[in-house]
């Protein structure tokens, strides 16, 4: 699926984009991390070393550590059913989604999802959409199914749903320490057999889902991600990907400008 215009790079009145907009909007980096390869001396504008803030226009050539940039005519926006054992980088490693799909135009997916997991990844060619929809004050919901190796019971699904302290292990002078990193935010889990249960969270703390069974006692045997904000797995079979529709696009972008507003304090259109 397809959109054009008010997605692809934005540029003002004058026909200028600040370039880490630009970096950002062509899925090389975060603006913030454009700043810091603008300081770093990797990025390039016509051949000259670029400055931090400076503003390029259309037709000017935008090179990061030698390598051309562009931002898209058109925007992508795929839907995939990752099976397990695809890693979720654009790395070039055996397995890794891009070479999986083998899309004919360069994309990158939005997010993680565990090598081990199965289920829902969107991936983009548009950098601006990736970070709106990453970012964790924006509460944007994911549903999992999720299989553990051992009965569960309702004070699992209560200590899950309310929250629960995890950890994670840190390397200092060659020792492993166990280091506290966050009580995840509450969330809707439901019980859909003896070992089995959904839950929909609105964080991506690094292995979230397993960290949070493995603090309530249980392992995880599968998991698949099901639903992403507005966007449903449905019946996607393993391996196949699909353009979004017309109106999970309108949806979903409703869905960001809504919670952006409220993150800023704006009202909503």
């Amino acid at each position: 699926m397809q959109r054009k215009k008010e997605i692809v790079a934005e540029y003002d009145i004058a026909g200028l984009i600040r370039l880490n907009k630009y970096l950002s909007d062509a899925g090389v980096c975060s603006r913030r991390q454009a700043d810091k390869l603008i300081e770093e001396g990797k990025v390039t504008v016509d051949q000259i070393p670029a400055v931090t803030g400076m503003r390029i226009s259309r037709d000017q050539e935008v090179r990061v550590e030698g390598r051309k940039v562009t931002v898209e005519d058109e925007f992508i926006l795929l839907a995939c059913n990752k099976p397990r054992g695809i890693e979720c980088t654009t790395a070039e490693t055996e397995g890794n989604i891009v070479d999986f799909i083998q899309y004919p135009k360069r994309i990158y997916p939005i997010g993680r999802l565990d090598k081990d997991s199965e289920g829902l990844i969107l991936l983009t060619n548009h950098g601006a959409i990736v970070n709106k929809i990453l970012k964790a004050s924006n509460y944007h919901e994911k549903e999992y199914e999720v299989m553990v190796n051992r009965p569960i019971d309702e004070a699992f699904i209560k200590k899950m749903a309310n929250g629960v302290r995890i950890h994670k292990i840190e390397k200092k002078n060659g020792e492993k320490k166990v280091i506290f990193e966050a009580v995840t935010r509450k969330c809707k889990v439901t019980k859909t057999g003896e070992r089995t249960f959904r839950i929909v969270i609105t964080q991506g703390l690094n292995r979230q889902i397993r960290r949070m069974c493995e603090a309530c006692n249980a392992k995880v045997v599968t998991l698949k991600r099901i639903r992403i904000m507005n966007v449903e797995l449905g019946n996607l079979k393993p391996g196949e990907v699909r353009g979004l529709t017309e109106q999970e696009l309108k949806e979903l972008y409703g869905t960001v400008k809504e919670r952006e507003n409220e993150r800023t304090g704006q009202p909503s259109e």
